[in-house]
């Protein structure tokens, strides 16, 4: 005598119904002012807030600010992501973090222009990064409570640009539409919170009865943090290769300012111009390459049904764009290798983390899970300066750090193919 399987609640069964442009583009908008408040103040508004505040220490100011703001995304995010997998009531699972997060954050970031001490400036930073990652968490975790998987790739890949995009345009607003740290602050929370509430208003989030809930407890949400590679081994596959890919990244792009001025020579190459200059131009080079293979990445791995080739590739991809800079420190070849790493990651994104929602070991702590996947997004932005730092400045130069980004992403990109469950 065989034993029926147990009923899967509703809210936590795999979407089988195709989510429609409206669904899409308010994901897509939240995406977006969720990531112009990440982005945003770390390039631009907090570099001149403690400049203005400590002139002679503003280098290690900097970075012990966004230091512990990184180490605070490490920690909030996979754990407001269990929390959201716990939460029931009428309004849903995800919504209430999704609004919460960002209304909080928004309110942080608002206090936080009118700091004026480093630990002032810490304190409300880490606070903002505290709630705009419960906010992003609960928002990431709607791809696998509504999308089937035959278009997660293609929604994937619209949700993916807006990293790219964020920075762009938060920088636009808080340089040329409005003037002062404490009004750029303000109108970044403010767009923060108008881009995500039309998603969390239009857009259904069922509820999930207590008796499905599992249990809510401290111990039982930080003993949920540890995900056995052994029991789980394509989970533990999709975070190391990430966690690589985004390495890369992180060394590729970190010492970028550094590498024109010193090694491209860009200031002598077109007196009169700062070096910040080219740094734009090549971040607006990239961010095109991303937007425009993002989506297309996205809607072609849907409709081949395969992640790794698409991934592999776009890895490839990516780490050629690295090769270049190791051998030719010139402006056309650092131009060229912007728009070849650009289009590699927009594919990169929108695949990846595809693949990644359906190696989640259980559809009850999608959240949460997803979360831990952003500790890999998280530590090499961490880990990168300790890698760069001394190769740059003994151990092979500029050659030697864009050898070291190709060779790791493209390890990164072969070793998706230890995962099994997915094409």
């Amino acid at each position: 005598m065989t034993t029926a399987p147990e009923a899967v609640p509703s809210t936590l069964a795999e979407p089988r119904r195709k989510v429609g442009p409206a669904w899409i583009g308010g994901i897509t908008a939240g995406m977006l002012g969720v990531y112009m408040a990440f982005f945003t103040p770390i390039q631009v508004l907090l570099p001149l807030q403690l400049a203005a505040i400590a002139p002679e220490s503003k280098v290690a100011a900097f970075g012990l600010v966004t230091g512990a703001g990184a180490l605070v995304a490490v920690v909030a995010n996979p754990v407001a992501g269990a929390l959201s997998d716990r939460t029931t009531g009428r309004f849903g699972r995800r919504h209430p973090w999704t609004l919460g997060g960002v209304v909080v954050g928004a309110v942080a970031l608002a206090m936080l222009g009118t700091q004026t001490t480093v630990a002032g400036v810490l304190i409300l930073w880490c606070l903002a990064q505290a709630s705009l990652n419960a906010g992003y968490a609960s928002l990431n975790a709607a791809i696998p409570d509504h999308v089937p998987v035959r278009q997660r790739a293609t929604v994937s890949g619209w949700i993916g640009f807006p990293q790219a995009l964020g920075l762009v345009v938060g920088a636009i607003i808080v340089t040329m539409l409005v003037t002062g740290l404490a009004a750029g602050y303000l109108v970044i929370g403010l767009a923060t919170v108008a881009l995500v509430l039309p998603f969390v208003l239009t857009t259904s989030d069922p509820p999930l009865s207590r008796a499905d809930r599992k249990p809510v407890s401290w111990r039982s949400v930080l003993a949920g943090m540890w995900i056995s590679p052994r029991a789980h081994p394509d989970f533990a596959w999709a975070w190391f290769t990430r966690f690589l890919v985004m390495l890369g990244n992180a060394t590729g792009t970190l010492y970028l300012l550094y590498f024109l001025q010193d090694a491209v020579g860009y200031e002598q190459l077109f007196p009169g111009h700062s070096v910040d200059e080219g740094v734009l131009v090549l971040t607006l080079i990239y961010t095109t390459g991303v937007i425009v293979t993002c989506v297309a990445g996205g809607v072609l791995s849907d409709r081949i049904g395969r992640r790794k080739i698409p991934i592999t590739v776009a890895s490839a991809v990516m780490a050629f764009a690295a090769v270049l800079l190791t051998f030719w420190h010139t402006w056309p070849t650092a131009m060229a290798a912007a728009a070849i790493m650009g289009a590699g990651f927009g594919v990169y994104l929108s695949v990846d983390q595809a693949l990644i929602t359906q190696v989640l070991p259980q559809a009850a702590d999608r959240g949460k899970d997803l979360g831990i996947i952003n500790i890999a997004n998280t530590a090499p932005q961490v880990l990168g300066p300790a890698l760069a730092a001394p190769i740059v400045a003994g151990l092979g130069g500029y050659s030697g750090l864009y050898a070291l980004t190709a060779a790791v992403t493209l390890l990164g990109g072969a070793l998706v193919w230890k995962i099994k469950s997915v094409p």
